[in-house]
């Protein structure tokens, strides 16, 4: 008997029909779960290209020595960046890409870090990293360098206010210094043996010396090499071999700072960072503070929108230009919060 046009149709709907998935049973081995992104995609190294503009290998005359630098920018006064120990130029690049909006940013790997050659890696004394500075300043911008603002962070800012003290810099027309710690930087050179730096990326960010996970994707791998003796990853930066250095950079830091004569910025993680000297300077206005709360050490990396805001404000309210003049548009200082 010839099957009715009703059942036809309903046996074609019902072929037509998208199919349920099983219901999981309770005696699955392996229960299903919803796709994640792996480790590699999640981790995986971005590139400076899209926060800096280009960058550069400046070499020393009568030297070995090839410092590299990222640069950002085209107008403006320069925004002038040095990293912490074991840190590279890189760990400016979120920022850099706001700064470079009203600023021109220019970040160094300092000697014995990130692309940095030099004749003596292990030389970090205070004295040759400030020459060094002062060096690469004068071959990118001669006798007549624009106005200079320099920024460091940690061991970077020891630098930082060691070259302002010295009064030689005469376009210098301002000072930042990030969280000036002087036994952090120790922490984040434990782990000396990483077989995939992707590892790297991983530990920074969940074991806290990184807040910023796009921020560690782009400066973890500048500061790691690869040992084929080891057949692993190690530390670019040897800090454990300059040890007879470390005083140096601290000592008296925070009376140097107190007496450079250019208005200064100090940002912090925490308020427990402050000595008598700094306390009692704060409270005279000798300097512009500002706790940036909810950031680890590396606050440049950890919020660097705020970082960025915090630098152009500086730079309005010191109506600091190309020649010391004020920015236009930068009128408005943003409140400090001490």
């Amino acid at each position: 008997m010839s099957t009715l046009p009703e059942e036809s149709l309903e046996e074609e709907l019902q072929s037509e029909e998208p199919k349920q998935p099983p219901l999981p049973s309770a005696f699955a081995s392996l229960p299903q779960r919803p796709p994640t992104q792996s480790s590699l995609e999640k981790y995986a190294p971005l590139d400076w290209v899209g926060y800096f503009d280009e960058e550069k290998d400046i070499s020393i005359p009568d030297s070995n020595d090839v410092f590299h630098v990222y640069m950002a920018g085209t107008e403006g006064p320069v925004i002038f960046c040095l990293h912490g120990g074991g840190y590279s130029g890189l760990s400016f690049a979120l920022a850099a890409g706001k700064i470079k909006e009203k600023a021109r940013v220019v970040a160094m790997d300092l000697r014995g870090h990130g692309k940095s050659s030099s004749e003596n890696d292990i030389d970090l004394s205070i004295e040759t990293m400030c020459n060094d500075v002062l060096a690469v300043l004068k071959e990118m911008y001669g006798e007549q360098p624009p106005s200079i603002v320099l920024v460091g962070h940690s061991m970077g800012g020891s630098v930082a206010v060691h070259v302002a003290a010295k009064k030689t810099l005469r376009s210098l027309h301002g000072l930042v210094v990030v969280d000036v710690v002087e036994v952090w930087f120790l922490q984040a050179n434990l782990l000396v043996d990483i077989c995939d730096y992707l590892l790297m990326i991983e530990w920074s960010v969940k074991g806290g010396s990184l807040r910023n996970l796009d921020s560690a994707r782009l400066s973890i791998p500048s500061t790691l090499k690869y040992d084929d003796s080891k057949k692993c990853y190690v530390y670019r930066a040897r800090l454990e071999e300059t040890e007879q250095y470390w005083r140096a950079w601290y000592e008296g830091l925070s009376e140097k700072f107190l007496s450079c004569p250019v208005p200064k910025l100090l940002l912090l993680a925490g308020t427990d960072r402050l000595d008598r000297p700094l306390t009692i300077g704060q409270m005279q206005g000798k300097f512009q503070m500002v706790v940036v709360r909810h950031t680890g050490h590396a606050i440049q990396e950890d919020a660097p929108e705020e970082f960025a805001s915090l630098i152009l404000n500086f730079i309005a309210r010191n109506r600091i230009g190309p020649h010391g003049v004020e920015i236009p548009g930068l009128r408005q200082p943003l409140q400090s919060q001490t």
